[in-house]
This record gives structure tokens, sequence and C-alpha cells, in this order.
């Protein structure tokens, strides 16, 4: 049987890390920024080994094989957010914009003729730093990979970087490539 490239990679547990494997392929992993659950396909096998999972496939089905690699990047993505975690930072660029979090709310100021109060899910750690001569910053922590991106790319889509003068809500190191504008009448 062939098998996906990423999915035959082992899945290294480090110390602190506890991975269990029910009989129904919920896989749970428990480290000490939290708990993550994921249900696994049952066309995966999980083995594991002493310091290490490893999938298997159990037919040579394409759709077989499509899950390999993503049940692998899955647990990879549990392992290392329950151990290390995953961090985004958001710049909100624009005269008069800001950004100020109150626990699990974000307060935004985007230029529209209200402010946005966005309540963030109880797993996502929010700060925001304001310096002077500086674009604010929102910065966010979480153990969770695909909810602190798509709480991520939800902040984004409140105001998006405009080609003209690049106001709004980018991703820290994101370039936006800008337009020309119209050119001057004479």
């Amino acid at each position: 049987m062939s098998e996906s490239r990423i999915g035959k990679l082992p899945i290294s547990i480090p110390e602190g890390v506890e991975v269990t494997v029910a009989n129904n392929n919920v896989v749970t992993v428990k480290g000490k920024l939290g708990t993550l659950k994921q249900t696994i396909d049952p066309c995966i096998k999980i083995e594991k080994e002493e310091k290490e999972l490893v999938l298997k496939v159990t037919n040579d089905q394409k759709r077989t094989k499509s899950l390999h690699g993503l049940s692998r990047a899955l647990i990879h993505n549990m392992v290392k957010g329950v151990s290390e975690g995953f961090h985004t930072t958001q710049e909100v660029i624009g005269v008069g914009y800001k950004a100020q979090a109150q626990g699990q709310v974000l307060e935004l100021a985007l230029g529209y003729s209200h402010n946005i109060f966005f309540e963030l899910p109880n797993e996502i750690k929010v700060e925001t730093i304001t310096e002077k001569g500086k674009n604010p910053l929102i910065k966010m922590t979480s153990c969770d990979k695909q909810l602190i991106g798509q709480v991520a790319a939800k902040i984004r889509s409140l105001r998006k970087p405009e080609p003209y003068k690049g106001k709004g809500i980018r991703f820290e190191g994101e370039v936006i490539r800008k337009k020309a504008g119209k050119a001057a009448a004479k």
C-alpha cells in the first residue's frame, strides 16, 4: 500500500504531553496549555509507541490516502499546541483606528460610525499593544491552531486592508500590493 509522504512521518510526543486514543478513534491530547480532542476516520489506524505516534492506512483507496496526511497534520498540530502553543499578531493601520482588549472582549475603532465589540472564545488569550508613533497590535495566543486562525481571519474581515493607502487590519509581516490610484487631472 502506498502512503502519504506527510502521513507516514512519526509524531514525536514531548515531555509533559499525554496522548490517549479511544477505541472509537478519538484522540485526546493533554499538555500544560490545555486539552484538545479530535475524531480521526476509522480507516486510519493509530499506533502508539514509546514517545511516538504512527498513523497507518487500512486500505488503498484514494480517500484513505488523502485522510492519512490530514490526520497526521491535525494530531501534530494538537501536540504542538498543548506543548508550545500558537500565536498570531495583527496590525491595525489607519488614522484613528484603535484596538483595546477588556478580558475576552476586543473593542475596535475602525473608521465606522460605531465601535465594534468582538467577543473571543475562552480558549484564546488576547492582548493589545498601543505605542506612540506605532500602529496598534493585537496579539492572540491559543493551543488550538484552527480556532486561532479562524478568529484572526474574522477580525481581519472586519476591515480588510485596502489597496490604495493600505488602511485596515493585516497580519504582521503581510505585504499588501498597493495600486497607483487616479492620476491628477491637468
